[in-house]
């Protein structure tokens, strides 16, 4: 990775109360703030977060559809989390989210043919009865903590997807939580940001290890049996290869689908959004979008330039890393008019949410299904919602989200 020691012309160094690797920036500060101005740039910028390791930041639309589209000159083998920055992923070339094309696209062929819609449309009913059971205390007359069952959600949909034991999902929701929020005091287990992590994962492969020892006898039509009888190359699938993306399905589950409703619920309770909605259904599918792309619970993407290039008037050598922001591109204004309003009715609404290109994310048909029978099942059996208390935010520099959203409702009729 080249080393940037100083400015490259043209090129601002944002360091300080600037820096945009830490996880308190998203918690309680105002990343888009920073991103606005690096918008207004015509070149990128280069953070250097030590003495051997930087990335460049890429904060528009055009440039991050371009770096994800295009795997042959940015590649995420190496790694796509900041967390991860100047090492390279054990996990690269096993797992989807770090396996580039033409691999990943074998590897992802029978995963996506099960995750398509016409696959989760079967799957209607159980998504509306575990929703709904999730949802249920809202009206009881107590407060409600609305982020937390929403960080529970993915898990019993997924869950039961995957075939995972229901005694199992609060503890593995949990570590996933863990996973994409070490430095989240709440989260912190083990006493240390290192030792938490380490332990979630620890855990995590432990698990889905035995469970894919057992499941090899015992297969039937989960997501771990279709990774199970997943042929490429020649073979099927080695059990490390398994596990790895079990656990990079349940964590792509556990960003995305939580984060929408929660900064729906979070920032415009107080507004005529949520009453907006609930009159007018109809706009349940452009709504939804527009919650991903307010959200954009993934916060950033990681990638490393495999040869020169040239972005936004910016010369990346071959090797340099390259962080593509998705909440900062899901506000560019030059692809979405009045990029700083919550429109319902937004149409067209491409946002990156879930990725772009090779990488988009698998699981998106099963994210989308759950948020319009979530936004259908809360706003048909509740109203007059209000705040309860503050909102709290996951520190995390990765996902972008709300872990607390206290709140109370009446029931309807």
């Amino acid at each position: 990775m080249t080393v940037h020691d100083a400015p490259v012309p043209g090129c601002p160094v944002h360091a300080g109360d600037t820096d945009l690797v830490d996880p308190h920036l998203y918690s309680d500060g105002d990343a888009h703030a920073i991103w606005r101005e690096l918008r207004a740039q015509d070149t990128l910028s280069w953070s250097q977060v030590d003495d051997e390791r930087g990335f460049w930041s890429v904060v528009h639309f055009t440039e991050t559809d371009h770096v994800l589209r295009n795997t042959s000159l940015f590649t995420s083998e190496r790694g796509t989390m900041l967390e991860l920055l100047g090492m390279d992923d054990p996990a690269g070339g096993q797992q989807l989210a770090v396996t580039d094309p033409p691999r990943h696209t074998i590897m992802q062929a029978r995963l996506k043919k099960a995750l398509a819609v016409q696959a989760v449309d079967r799957q209607r009913d159980m998504i509306r009865s575990l929703v709904g059971d999730l949802i249920s205390p809202i009206g009881d007359g107590g407060v409600f903590d609305f982020g937390q069952a929403m960080l529970a959600m993915p898990m019993s949909v997924t869950g039961t997807m995957m075939g995972l034991p229901p005694e199992d999902w609060s503890w593995l929701s949990r570590l996933t939580t863990i996973c994409i929020a070490a430095d989240d005091p709440e989260y912190q287990d083990e006493g240390s940001r290192a030792a938490t992590l380490h332990m979630a994962h620890r855990e995590l492969f432990a698990y889905f290890q035995d469970l894919v020892r057992f499941r090899r006898d015992h297969t039937g039509d989960d997501l771990i049996s279709v990774l199970i009888n997943t042929r490429f190359e020649g073979r099927h699938m080695s059990s490390s290869e398994i596990v790895s993306n079990c656990y990079s399905l349940l964590l792509g589950a556990n960003v995305t689908t939580p984060h929408a409703p929660n900064f729906v619920m979070a920032e415009f309770i107080d507004s005529d959004v949520l009453p907006q909605w609930a009159a007018d259904p109809e706009v349940g599918a452009t709504a939804v979008e527009e919650a991903l792309r307010w959200a954009s619970p993934v916060n950033h993407m990681l990638r490393y330039a495999t040869q020169d290039v040239e972005v936004r008037n910016t010369r990346i050598a071959a090797g340099d890393a390259v962080v593509v922001w998705l909440g900062a591109a899901n506000r560019d204004e030059s692809e979405f008019p009045d990029s700083e309003t919550f429109d319902l009715r937004r149409k067209p609404n491409k946002h990156l949410a879930f990725g772009i290109g090779p990488h988009y994310c698998v699981g998106h048909s099963v994210a989308r299904v759950t948020l319009r029978i979530l936004f259908e099942e809360l706003l048909g059996r509740y109203q007059d919602f209000e705040a309860a208390g503050t909102p709290e935010r996951l520190v995390s520099n990765f996902v972008s989200g709300y872990k607390h959203v206290p709140i109370t409702a009446k029931r309807r009729g």
